[in-house]
């Protein structure tokens, strides 16, 4: 087995040097390190060995491999800088015309969707807050009303970086930042940012996400109030004469809670898979800030009152531009992407 190796080493090399074109290069590497090489014909071989000769022949068949392929990469670089000097020499290559420039790129649609969000909001009066992608297990649930034995938590199972950090299932923990840094003073903002979810990709989930959530506190504020908001940014997002429906609901950091739907743009109601076939879809989840968030953030319940809502970005882009898919955001097709 040894004389084998060392005789299939010297062949190989010599074999290798005789070439001279790179085309003569993929025809060598098959013959002696392809599947169906010489080199592995050799290798079959090692079973029928004794248990005394096989660590021996194992080990110098490593060292031949390794030097063929080495010898190899270094033949290829030769031959191929040969060529291509070869070219120059020709006049085949004009190494001093202006290379080809580069296409400048274009904001993604989750980007431009995002904008034109706090654009809508900005004109409302709400500003922007920024709030971490990386969040503790108390900010992320604790605060927000969801302590570790709430079966609420199955609805945001995430990722988790250990025991007390998580990527944010939501940007609802944002809330708590702002209330406790603007304490007493009134409250409206928006806070956008990318989310995370342990979930399955479907065309209408995805397990990241961007999300743009909202919140104002202050005196006297109503439910009715936040329904004009969520009325007034479909309106300027979607077009006038868009229908929203109001449904009772269930979350945690708000009570009432509601989801806000609209008629489903994609089939104009009739009904598809991003809609689940209802003619509806959800465009965003809301409610007013519960007594026991409000306080967490330093706001006495009795004296202030507030609404908050969170919607995703990628969904309004479905919405606006007739996407039924949204993996297409993140599968980096550049057919999808330059649409836009």
């Amino acid at each position: 087995m040894l004389e084998t190796l060392n005789a299939l080493e010297s062949e190989g090399l010599q074999a290798l040097e005789a070439l001279s074109a790179s085309e003569e290069l993929p025809v060598w590497y098959r013959g002696y390190l392809g599947r169906k090489g010489r080199l592995t014909d050799v290798l079959r071989g090692l079973g029928a060995l004794s248990a005394e000769e096989r660590p021996g022949a194992g080990r110098r068949a490593n060292e031949v491999k390794e030097a063929l392929e080495t010898a190899f990469h270094s033949r290829q670089d030769h031959i191929r800088e040969a060529e291509l000097q070869a070219s120059i020499a020709g006049g085949a290559v004009d190494v001093t015309l202006p290379g080809r420039p580069v296409a400048p790129g274009h904001l993604h649609l989750s980007t431009r969707t995002l904008r034109r969000v706090r654009e809508i909001f900005a004109e409302m009066g709400f500003q922007v807050y920024d709030s971490p992608e990386v969040e503790t297990d108390e900010y992320n649930f604790e605060l927000l009303n969801i302590p570790a034995y709430h079966p609420a938590r199955d609805m945001w199972d995430t990722f988790w970086i250990n025991d007390k950090v998580v990527l944010r299932t939501h940007t609802s923990p944002g809330q708590i930042r702002c209330m406790r840094e603007n304490h007493p003073h009134p409250i409206r903002v928006i806070l956008p940012g990318k989310c995370y979810r342990y979930e399955q990709i479907t065309p209408r989930s995805e397990h990241q996400f961007y999300q743009v959530e909202g919140l104002a506190v202050g005196h006297r504020i109503r439910l009715t109030d936040l329904i004009g908001t969520m009325q007034e940014f479909a309106s300027k997002m979607y077009g006038a004469g868009r229908r929203m429906r109001i449904r009772g609901s269930y979350f945690p950091f708000t009570e009432p809670s509601v989801e806000v739907d609209m008629d489903c743009i994609l089939c104009s109601g009739k009904g598809c898979r991003v809609c689940k076939h209802t003619g509806w879809l959800e465009v965003a989840g809301a409610g007013m800030v519960h007594p026991v968030v409000l306080r967490n953030g330093g706001y006495d319940p009795e004296v202030w009152s507030g609404f908050a809502f969170g919607m995703g970005v990628e969904r309004p882009a479905m919405l606006m531009h007739g996407i039924d898919d949204i993996r297409l955001f993140y599968g980096n097709d550049l057919r999808f992407l330059h649409q836009f």
